[in-house]
């Protein structure tokens, strides 16, 4: 079972860039009340995808840097990066089934 990663500027290389399947990075707060609605299905589906997609969290207040990297403007906001590149940014929480079909996207049938 695989379980979403944090993530910060020192791991980011790594974890991110270097990752040989898709990775959709989750930008939160601690105090965020939609970042901890999507959070628990963020887990179910990293469970559910475990070698196929990687999660990767960053909390915005720890890593500021990321952050104004990627843009953050407002939190939820999922970055899906592939091959080290930014294919999709999205901000708020639309509900389990966009992350769903966010997730099944990102593998091949």
């Amino acid at each position: 079972m695989s379980k979403p990663v944090h993530v910060s500027l020192a791991t980011f290389e790594p974890e991110v860039v270097q990752s040989t399947v898709p990775v959709v990075m989750d930008f939160w707060a601690t105090w965020c009340g939609p970042c901890k609605n999507i959070s628990p299905i963020l887990d179910d589906l990293a469970a559910e995808y475990a070698g196929r997609v990687k999660v990767v969290k960053v909390d915005v207040d720890k890593e500021q840097g990321l952050a104004q990297a990627f843009q953050v403007k407002s939190i939820p906001t999922l970055a899906v990066v592939v091959g080290g590149e930014i294919q999709h940014v999205e901000t708020g929480f639309r509900g389990r089934p966009h992350l769903e079909q966010l997730f099944s996207g990102l593998v091949p049938s």
